[in-house]
């Protein structure tokens, strides 16, 4: 078995375009072109923590000898039958680096995310609805939309170029070309990411049909438009759909087949299964297009597995504290049990793409609340590791990892503040860490930041995600992998 690393545990591997491309010319293989088999890139093994004592000399070093034929062994032939996409919403190198070191120290690794064999960093900019030109600060809704259609955007528009028109999604090309498809998230269903999967509006929150008579007056089926999101969710028809936003269910559609009746009806009317637990989840053993699942856990966003602890003015100088579980969560399902699960579902002869996202890293860092992103970050890292599990015993899945945009949360000196807010932590080395939230002196009003993001991947295709991509790039690269026709209807 190939490893790389001191042979302790994983993290992710950045290597230049030009070696990868070197290395994959001189693997060879057979059916297919360059590249190694599932089998052969499933035995590598990534073990990349602090050699030792990370006060010796060589005690911090995470590699172990030379790389070169590990790499090569981890780059596998591109065409995969699965594509599992996972999201960390607002979820970049430091929400990344602030995770690690609070939760498995410095010299540690973040189980799956740091296990994925080759990554790279994507831009994230968006689009001027007026001037046409870059905006550098995306939201979720624009980043969204890049890499589910290809097609860069404005900021707020779902499924939708910057002149307004409808893109098609991978999701939606997928299913047109005979694929299973899954799209579960911790946020609500209608929330951006999800959305951009399943909708096309001309602005974010047009959730039910309410926002849109509001919001999206032209995209309201009274008006000859597509409909809301949860309406446009309905007719997606995806086979499995996890996540929050169940009190949008409970409006009226304003018009067409289903008019006068809530959209829970319309939903039920359509064949789906709907669950609203956890245990009503474990319970169902199929999903496919005669009977799609619909899960809804919340009347909004999933409540965040750990607790708040809002950053303050003062908070860096205050004592330091230790997270704890958020007693709201309760019974409500893991984002890697909905993982799970969708994959048990959609697995099978046909081939899948399931889009999975942790949304609440995002909502936390808008918060100033370290200890709720914190825990969202294990919510991610808990779900990549289950689809690498997937994917490591199917041999023929491809696994992305990656956030939508930069967040503003920054590692500063311990003990310190700063004209922003913060909060100092006690972290697994037994050390403290101060957070700083450095966009607003309002929790609730902390803002995107307009850095690259990293992407990293294991399986069939993987190699595209190395060096500097754009956010539109994992639209292509998907839909190729898959040998999708992006034309059929």
């Amino acid at each position: 078995m190939t490893k790389l690393g001191s042979g302790k545990a994983p993290v992710a591997l950045a290597v230049s375009a030009v070696a990868v491309l070197g290395m994959v010319a001189a693997c060879g293989g057979d059916n297919g072109g360059p590249g190694v088999s599932g089998e052969t890139a499933a035995k590598v093994e990534i073990n990349r923590v602090a050699a030792g004592d990370i006060t010796a000399h060589g005690g911090a070093k995470r590699l172990a000898g030379d790389q070169t034929q590990a790499i090569a062994d981890s780059i596998q032939r591109s065409k995969a039958k699965n594509v599992i996409l996972v999201i960390g919403d607002g979820t970049a190198n430091q929400e990344l680096t602030l995770a690690r070191n609070y939760q498995w120290g410095a010299g540690g690794r973040i189980p799956g995310i740091d296990e994925l064999p080759l990554s790279g960093d994507y831009t994230t900019y968006a689009l001027d609805k007026t001037t046409k030109k870059p905006d550098y600060t995306t939201d979720s809704a624009a980043s969204g939309s890049a890499w589910a259609t290809g097609t860069k955007t404005y900021n707020g528009a779902v499924g939708v170029d910057v002149n307004g028109k409808p893109q098609r999604s991978i999701l939606e090309i997928a299913r047109a070309n005979g694929r299973r498809t899954g799209n579960v998230t911790t946020t609500e269903l209608q929330d951006a990411t999800p959305a951009v999967q399943v909708a096309h509006v001309s602005q974010r929150k047009c959730y039910g049909p309410v926002e849109t008579k509001e919001k999206c007056t032209s995209d309201a089926l009274e008006n000859g438009g597509l409909g809301s999101i949860t309406e446009q969710l309905l007719a997606a028809r995806a086979d499995v759909t996890l996540g929050g936003g169940w009190k949008t269910f409970s409006q009226t559609a304003t018009a067409g087949e289903y008019r006068d009746k809530t959209l829970e009806a319309q939903a039920k009317e359509r064949g789906y299964q709907i669950v609203r637990s956890g245990d009503e989840l474990d319970a169902i053993k199929a999903a496919d297009q005669d009977k799609p699942l619909l899960g809804v856990f919340a009347d909004g966003n999933l409540p965040r597995l750990w607790d708040k602890a809002t950053a303050t003015k003062e908070g860096g100088k205050e004592a330091p504290i230790t997270c704890a579980p958020n007693p709201a969560f309760g019974a409500t399902p893991k984002l890697a049990s909905m993982t799970k699960k969708a994959i048990d579902l959609l697995k099978g002869d046909k081939g899948f793409f399931l889009q999975v996202e942790s949304g609440s890293v995002d909502k936390a860092n808008h918060d100033a609340d370290p200890c709720g992103q914190i825990g969202e970050t294990v919510q991610l890292s808990e779900a990549v590791s289950t689809a690498l599990e997937f994917a490591k015993q199917d041999k023929d899945t491809l696994v992305i990892v990656t956030g939508d945009h930069a967040h503003t949360s920054q590692i500063i000196e311990a003990g310190t503040v700063t004209p922003g807010l913060t909060r100092t932590l006690n972290t697994k080395d037994g050390g403290v860490l101060t957070v700083n939230y450095g966009t607003s002196l309002d929790p609730g009003e902390e803002q995107h930041t307009g850095g690259q993001v990293r992407i990293a991947a294991y399986g069939p295709g993987a190699a595209n995600v190395v060096g500097v991509t754009d956010q539109t790039d994992p639209f292509f690269y998907i839909t190729d992998v898959l040998g999708l026709d992006r034309d059929k209807k």
